[in-house]
């Protein structure tokens, strides 16, 4: 991906789901993958999209494949940004979403925190919820457990 032409955007219109067939050695694939999660650690606005990729890890497709290459374009054509740490009040805060049974095939719900010390962001989390939440409030409530529990 060296000679690769840098894209702007992180991901397409394609749609990572198990319609193509499977490749028939996704070594490469979950490379790059394993790869892509070690960068998330210094760029936390792609960890949704690296959890993504993560979930067709055992069983790979061609559409996989290519979504991950088109983030690597994107990455080459972003390699300057970073995180950036400043000083401030040192207060710690936190904030929480979820969505509801947003997984396409498992319908599982979806949530993630970030935590702030001051300005600078310390920490971030996004996982599926083991179990399906049976309304919005349900996850939300959820969500907001985890990221306490983590908090203290």
């Amino acid at each position: 991906m060296v000679g690769a032409k840098p894209c702007s955007t992180i991901v397409g219109f394609v749609k990572l789901d198990y319609s193509e067939d499977l490749l028939p050695d996704p070594t490469s694939y979950r490379s790059i993958v394993g790869a892509l999660q070690c960068i998330a650690w210094t760029r936390p606005y792609i960890s949704f999209i690296v959890g993504q990729l993560c979930q067709f890890m055992h069983s790979t497709y061609l559409p996989h494949f290519q979504a991950a290459k088109r983030f690597l374009r994107y990455l080459k054509g972003t390699i300057d940004q970073r995180l950036l740490f400043q000083l401030g009040t040192p207060a710690v805060q936190a904030f929480c979403d979820a969505d509801w049974a947003n997984g396409p095939f498992d319908r599982l719900s979806t949530s993630g925190f970030c935590v702030f010390f001051g300005s600078n962001l310390i920490f971030w989390s996004s996982k599926k919820h083991p179990t399906v939440a049976r309304n919005s409030t349900e996850a939300e409530y959820c969500s907001l457990a985890h990221t306490s529990t983590e908090l203290i």
